[in-house]
Protein backbone atom coordinates (compact mmCIF):
# COMPACT_ATOMS: atom_id res chain seq x y z
CA UNK A 1 0.00 0.00 0.00
CA UNK A 2 1.45 3.36 -0.98
CA UNK A 3 2.15 5.53 2.04
CA UNK A 4 1.26 9.20 2.09
CA UNK A 5 3.56 11.73 3.68
CA UNK A 6 2.17 13.12 6.91
CA UNK A 7 2.44 16.76 7.85
CA UNK A 8 2.73 17.73 11.49
CA UNK A 9 1.88 21.13 12.91
CA UNK A 10 4.77 23.19 14.31
CA UNK A 11 2.72 24.31 17.29
CA UNK A 12 4.05 23.64 20.76
CA UNK A 13 1.86 22.08 23.40
CA UNK A 14 0.80 24.26 26.31
CA UNK A 15 -2.07 24.84 28.67
CA UNK A 16 -5.22 26.28 27.15
CA UNK A 17 -6.22 29.79 28.12
CA UNK A 18 -9.54 31.69 27.94
CA UNK A 19 -11.07 31.85 24.50
CA UNK A 20 -11.57 34.74 22.13
CA UNK A 21 -13.53 34.77 18.90
CA UNK A 22 -12.42 35.66 15.37
CA UNK A 23 -13.23 35.00 11.74
CA UNK A 24 -11.79 31.71 10.56
CA UNK A 25 -11.56 29.47 7.51
CA UNK A 26 -14.08 30.29 4.79
CA UNK A 27 -15.35 33.25 6.83
CA UNK A 28 -16.72 31.09 9.62
CA UNK A 29 -16.37 32.11 13.24
CA UNK A 30 -13.80 30.15 15.20
CA UNK A 31 -13.12 29.96 18.90
CA UNK A 32 -9.50 30.75 19.70
CA UNK A 33 -7.49 29.47 22.63
CA UNK A 34 -3.90 30.37 23.40
CA UNK A 35 -1.52 27.41 23.22
CA UNK A 36 -1.91 24.12 21.43
CA UNK A 37 -5.27 23.56 19.81
CA UNK A 38 -6.16 27.24 20.14
CA UNK A 39 -8.70 27.31 17.30
CA UNK A 40 -11.83 25.22 16.96
CA UNK A 41 -14.71 25.39 14.50
CA UNK A 42 -17.90 25.61 16.60
CA UNK A 43 -20.07 24.89 13.54
CA UNK A 44 -19.05 21.23 13.75
CA UNK A 45 -20.49 21.03 17.25
CA UNK A 46 -23.93 22.01 16.00
CA UNK A 47 -24.12 19.49 13.15
CA UNK A 48 -26.26 16.38 13.55
CA UNK A 49 -25.40 13.16 11.73
CA UNK A 50 -27.24 14.18 8.53
CA UNK A 51 -25.37 17.49 8.27
CA UNK A 52 -22.08 15.79 9.05
CA UNK A 53 -22.66 13.24 6.30
CA UNK A 54 -23.28 16.13 3.87
CA UNK A 55 -20.16 17.91 5.13
CA UNK A 56 -18.00 14.83 4.54
CA UNK A 57 -19.49 14.34 1.06
CA UNK A 58 -18.75 17.97 0.12
CA UNK A 59 -15.12 17.65 1.25
CA UNK A 60 -14.75 14.36 -0.61
CA UNK A 61 -16.04 15.96 -3.82
CA UNK A 62 -13.73 18.95 -3.32
CA UNK A 63 -10.59 16.82 -3.29
CA UNK A 64 -11.96 14.07 -5.52
CA UNK A 65 -12.02 15.87 -8.86
CA UNK A 66 -10.10 12.91 -10.30
CA UNK A 67 -12.87 10.50 -9.25
CA UNK A 68 -15.89 9.45 -11.28
CA UNK A 69 -19.42 9.86 -9.96
CA UNK A 70 -19.52 6.13 -9.24
CA UNK A 71 -16.26 6.30 -7.28
CA UNK A 72 -17.52 9.29 -5.30
CA UNK A 73 -20.71 7.41 -4.49
CA UNK A 74 -18.68 4.41 -3.36
CA UNK A 75 -16.86 6.67 -0.89
CA UNK A 76 -20.06 8.06 0.59
CA UNK A 77 -20.41 7.73 4.37
CA UNK A 78 -24.09 7.26 5.28
CA UNK A 79 -25.62 9.35 8.05
CA UNK A 80 -26.57 6.12 9.84
CA UNK A 81 -22.83 5.48 10.36
CA UNK A 82 -22.42 8.73 12.31
CA UNK A 83 -23.40 9.12 15.95
CA UNK A 84 -25.33 12.34 16.60
CA UNK A 85 -23.43 14.28 19.29
CA UNK A 86 -25.04 17.69 18.72
CA UNK A 87 -26.51 17.57 22.23
CA UNK A 88 -23.01 18.05 23.69
CA UNK A 89 -23.04 21.65 24.94
CA UNK A 90 -19.38 22.06 25.89
CA UNK A 91 -16.68 23.51 23.67
CA UNK A 92 -14.79 20.73 21.93
CA UNK A 93 -11.42 21.53 23.42
CA UNK A 94 -8.63 18.98 23.72
CA UNK A 95 -9.12 19.00 27.48
CA UNK A 96 -12.81 18.11 27.09
CA UNK A 97 -12.16 14.99 24.99
CA UNK A 98 -12.02 12.49 27.91
CA UNK A 99 -15.46 13.57 29.15
CA UNK A 100 -16.78 13.50 25.59
CA UNK A 101 -15.61 9.89 25.20
CA UNK A 102 -17.25 8.93 28.49
CA UNK A 103 -20.51 10.41 27.23
CA UNK A 104 -20.53 9.08 23.66
CA UNK A 105 -17.95 6.32 23.09
CA UNK A 106 -19.08 4.41 26.18
CA UNK A 107 -22.68 4.92 25.14
CA UNK A 108 -24.53 1.83 26.36
CA UNK A 109 -24.19 -1.37 28.35
CA UNK A 110 -22.79 -3.19 25.29
CA UNK A 111 -19.87 -0.75 24.96
CA UNK A 112 -16.50 -1.75 26.37
CA UNK A 113 -15.34 0.23 29.40
CA UNK A 114 -12.89 2.87 28.16
CA UNK A 115 -10.21 1.72 30.61
CA UNK A 116 -10.33 -1.92 29.50
CA UNK A 117 -8.41 -3.52 26.64
CA UNK A 118 -8.87 -6.73 24.69
CA UNK A 119 -6.64 -9.65 25.62
CA UNK A 120 -5.51 -9.64 21.98
CA UNK A 121 -2.59 -7.23 21.36
CA UNK A 122 -3.10 -4.39 18.92
CA UNK A 123 -6.90 -4.51 19.17
CA UNK A 124 -8.24 -1.15 20.43
CA UNK A 125 -11.92 -0.53 21.04
CA UNK A 126 -11.48 3.17 20.19
CA UNK A 127 -9.43 5.00 17.56
CA UNK A 128 -8.96 8.77 17.68
CA UNK A 129 -7.95 10.14 14.27
CA UNK A 130 -6.40 13.58 13.99
CA UNK A 131 -4.51 15.50 11.34
CA UNK A 132 -1.09 16.13 12.93
CA UNK A 133 1.44 14.24 15.03
CA UNK A 134 1.76 16.95 17.70
CA UNK A 135 -2.00 17.10 18.07
CA UNK A 136 -2.07 13.29 18.42
CA UNK A 137 0.61 13.48 21.11
CA UNK A 138 -1.40 16.05 23.07
CA UNK A 139 -4.62 14.03 22.86
CA UNK A 140 -2.75 10.87 23.89
CA UNK A 141 -1.48 12.61 27.01
CA UNK A 142 -4.98 13.76 27.93
CA UNK A 143 -6.51 10.32 27.34
CA UNK A 144 -3.96 8.55 29.53
CA UNK A 145 -6.48 8.86 32.37
CA UNK A 146 -7.97 5.69 30.80
CA UNK A 147 -4.63 3.84 30.85
CA UNK A 148 -3.65 1.05 33.26
CA UNK A 149 -1.03 -1.68 33.43
CA UNK A 150 -3.32 -3.86 31.30
CA UNK A 151 -4.53 -1.19 28.85
CA UNK A 152 -2.29 1.24 26.98
CA UNK A 153 -3.37 4.48 25.32
CA UNK A 154 -1.06 4.43 22.30
CA UNK A 155 0.34 7.03 19.90
CA UNK A 156 -0.06 6.02 16.26
CA UNK A 157 1.79 8.58 14.16
CA UNK A 158 4.93 8.80 12.06
CA UNK A 159 6.86 11.71 13.59
CA UNK A 160 10.11 10.39 15.12
CA UNK A 161 8.70 6.83 15.18
CA UNK A 162 9.73 4.39 12.45
CA UNK A 163 6.98 2.18 11.05
CA UNK A 164 8.81 -1.04 11.94
CA UNK A 165 9.28 0.09 15.54
CA UNK A 166 5.66 1.19 15.81
CA UNK A 167 4.37 -2.08 14.33
CA UNK A 168 6.52 -4.14 16.72
CA UNK A 169 5.18 -2.21 19.70
CA UNK A 170 1.53 -2.46 18.61
CA UNK A 171 1.82 -6.20 17.96
CA UNK A 172 2.83 -6.89 21.56
CA UNK A 173 0.72 -4.30 23.39
CA UNK A 174 -2.81 -4.48 24.74
CA UNK A 175 -4.33 -1.23 23.49
CA UNK A 176 -7.62 0.25 24.61
CA UNK A 177 -7.38 3.59 22.75
CA UNK A 178 -5.17 4.40 19.75
CA UNK A 179 -4.54 8.03 18.80
CA UNK A 180 -2.96 8.88 15.49
CA UNK A 181 -2.92 10.22 11.97
CA UNK A 182 -4.83 8.45 9.18
CA UNK A 183 -1.78 7.54 7.09
CA UNK A 184 0.06 5.87 9.97
CA UNK A 185 -3.08 4.02 11.08
CA UNK A 186 -3.50 2.69 7.52
CA UNK A 187 0.14 1.60 7.47
CA UNK A 188 -0.19 -0.25 10.78
CA UNK A 189 -3.29 -2.06 9.51
CA UNK A 190 -1.42 -3.01 6.33
CA UNK A 191 1.44 -4.34 8.49
CA UNK A 192 -1.13 -6.52 10.30
CA UNK A 193 -0.08 -4.87 13.55
CA UNK A 194 -3.25 -2.90 14.24
CA UNK A 195 -6.34 -5.09 14.30
CA UNK A 196 -9.92 -3.82 13.98
CA UNK A 197 -12.00 -6.80 15.12
CA UNK A 198 -12.62 -5.26 18.57
CA UNK A 199 -13.09 -1.71 17.33
CA UNK A 200 -16.29 0.03 18.45
CA UNK A 201 -15.72 3.76 17.87
CA UNK A 202 -13.72 5.97 15.51
CA UNK A 203 -13.38 9.50 16.88
CA UNK A 204 -12.57 12.06 14.16
CA UNK A 205 -10.91 15.23 15.45
CA UNK A 206 -12.93 17.49 13.17
CA UNK A 207 -13.43 20.79 15.00
CA UNK A 208 -9.70 21.36 15.65
CA UNK A 209 -8.11 23.96 13.33
CA UNK A 210 -4.39 24.41 12.76
CA UNK A 211 -2.53 27.74 12.57
CA UNK A 212 -3.89 28.30 9.07
CA UNK A 213 -7.41 27.52 10.34
CA UNK A 214 -7.64 24.23 8.47
CA UNK A 215 -9.32 21.09 9.79
CA UNK A 216 -8.49 17.50 8.95
CA UNK A 217 -11.09 17.75 6.16
CA UNK A 218 -9.63 20.97 4.72
CA UNK A 219 -6.24 19.58 3.63
CA UNK A 220 -5.80 17.14 0.78
CA UNK A 221 -2.89 15.42 2.55
CA UNK A 222 -5.11 14.54 5.52
CA UNK A 223 -8.60 14.36 3.96
CA UNK A 224 -7.69 11.76 1.35
CA UNK A 225 -6.02 9.25 3.70
CA UNK A 226 -8.82 9.80 6.22
CA UNK A 227 -11.41 8.86 3.60
CA UNK A 228 -9.26 5.90 2.56
CA UNK A 229 -9.27 4.75 6.19
CA UNK A 230 -13.01 5.23 6.69
CA UNK A 231 -13.76 3.29 3.50
CA UNK A 232 -11.56 0.29 4.28
CA UNK A 233 -13.22 -3.10 3.82
CA UNK A 234 -12.41 -3.89 7.44
CA UNK A 235 -14.49 -0.93 8.60
CA UNK A 236 -17.20 0.30 6.25
CA UNK A 237 -19.50 -2.77 6.31
CA UNK A 238 -19.57 -2.54 10.10
CA UNK A 239 -21.03 0.97 10.19
CA UNK A 240 -24.49 -0.47 9.68
CA UNK A 241 -23.91 -3.96 11.13
CA UNK A 242 -26.01 -5.19 14.03
CA UNK A 243 -23.58 -7.70 15.53
CA UNK A 244 -20.36 -5.71 16.03
CA UNK A 245 -21.05 -2.18 14.81
CA UNK A 246 -18.50 0.62 14.53
CA UNK A 247 -19.72 4.17 15.01
CA UNK A 248 -18.11 7.31 13.61
CA UNK A 249 -18.03 10.08 16.19
CA UNK A 250 -17.06 13.60 15.12
CA UNK A 251 -15.38 15.73 17.77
Amino acid sequence: MKRKREHASNEKTSDLEPATHSEGHAGKAVTRHAGFGRDINPAICRMDNRLLADYVAQRTKRFGDHLSLVELEDMHIPESAILDTSEWDQERLATSLPDFLIRFAHRNERSTDLALASMEPGSPHTLVVTGAALRAAELTRLLRKFQSKDATVTKLFAKHIKLNDAAAFVKKTRINIGVGTPSRIIDLIAEQALRLEKLESVIIDTSFLDRKKRSIFDMKETQQPLMQLLNMDELKPRYTATGSPVKLIFY
